[in-house]
């Protein structure tokens, strides 16, 4: 079992994505921008593992957290999701990318693989329960 943060603003997706990673046994929090990431990493050390949707409202967008998180804590894996091409040019370090829309079942077990110690899923730069954080838009 592990501990995911999900960060979509689009509640069906960030909602059904949640729950298949609750169905197989896994912790979830969803948040739906950055600013609400940033404050749930802030209070749970023990994230296992990151899906962030890239466009979101706010100042700061999914490439900006996963850049962030490549810094701050290197060893979790970041999935990161859009519905259109994506520039990793400027980060370095391991991210994987999945394109909208994806398939639930496949992304949740490429998470069940990696968090249980499965192997890496290479690099792309150059390329239970379920906490729901207000999301006020």
């Amino acid at each position: 079992m592990a501990k995911v943060l999900v960060v979509e603003d689009e509640a069906l997706i960030r909602f059904a994505l949640a729950d298949e990673l609750v169905d197989r046994g896994h912790i979830v929090i969803e948040c739906c921008n950055v600013l609400e990431a940033v404050a749930a990493i802030a209070t749970h050390d023990d994230i296992d593992a990151v899906v962030t949707d890239v466009d979101m409202p706010g100042g700061s967008n999914g490439l900006e957290l996963a850049r962030m998180l490549l810094i701050t804590r290197p060893s979790v894996p970041v999935w990161v999701t859009s519905g259109r091409d994506v520039n990793f040019a400027q980060i370095e370090g391991y991210l994987s990318f999945v394109a909208k829309p994806y398939d639930l079942a496949a992304l949740c077990d490429r998470i069940s693989r990696r968090t249980a110690g499965g192997v890496s899923e290479g690099r792309f730069a150059p390329a239970a329960r379920s906490s729901r954080f207000d999301c006020a838009k």
